[in-house]
């Protein structure tokens, strides 16, 4: 365990987005690690003409080459986020608070705030009480982990199990992972790959049904069921802050 925690935390100095396939407790995932600082993390959910992305081929024909993307966030059928989305330091939806039906409320969810040269998962309550600076950000539910503590809602024992994907940050925001699970498993051990596994204190559930990852360093782009918010480095700013 501690030797993959270490390996998580060895980005190499050429690799500002650097994903590669690992194994916690002999369960396979695919991550992907960023440096805020020096490779750019966006949002992406409607092109030019306002309409859905929905695929990272549809991204990448508009902006060019991605280094890295996944789903980041749940959406409604037309493919409106269900919570908070900001792009480019504008709220495209509001900030979402308190209980409410499937994953997105079982409370506490979290905002994944993408500022200048940091990262962070930050919960929503204390999102909407410390107003950080974010110039980018997406809401989704549940938190995985917050300050290291997995949410109260999770059974080590638990039988529900699915492929899924979130995304954990450091306390001092300057290291980003993004995982998703190569076979199904549960919130438990999912929320544990980021703690124990990864050292990442505060950890965000992205999706289950609707998990991709597009990671062409390791000849991978999910493709199936259209996507809401994507979150991506395009291959330009890859490494150029």
């Amino acid at each position: 365990m501690a030797g993959l925690a270490a390996l998580a935390g060895a980005a190499t100095a050429a690799a500002a987005v650097e994903c590669r396939d690992i194994r916690f407790e002999d369960v396979p995932y695919t991550i992907c690690e960023v440096r805020p600082a020096e490779s750019r993390l966006r949002l992406f959910l409607r092109d030019a003409q306002g309409r859905p992305f929905g695929h990272f081929a549809a991204v990448e024909a508009e902006h060019g080459p991605l280094a890295f993307a996944m789903n980041a966030g749940m959406y409604h059928h037309d493919r409106r986020p269900v919570g908070l989305y900001r792009e480019r330091g504008e709220d495209k939806a509001p900030l979402v608070l308190g209980p409410g039906p499937g994953n997105f409320g079982m409370v506490p969810n979290g905002v994944l705030c993408l500022g200048p040269d940091r990262a962070r998962v930050i919960e929503s309550e204390t999102f909407a009480r410390s107003r950080p600076d974010c110039t980018e950000a997406t809401q989704s539910g549940p938190m995985l982990l917050i300050e290291g503590t997995i949410h109260p809602r999770f059974l080590p024992d638990s039988e529900s199990r699915h492929v899924r994907n979130g995304v954990g940050t450091s306390e001092d925001g300057t290291r980003a992972v993004f995982a998703i699970s190569r076979v199904p498993v549960t919130f438990w051990d999912f929320a544990r790959l980021f703690r124990d596994g990864l050292g990442l204190p505060d950890a965000l559930y992205f999706d289950g049904r609707v998990s991709r990852l597009h990671a062409p360093a390791l000849g991978r782009s999910d493709f199936g069921r259209a996507m809401g918010p994507i979150v991506g480095v395009l291959a330009a700013e890859a490494g150029e802050r």
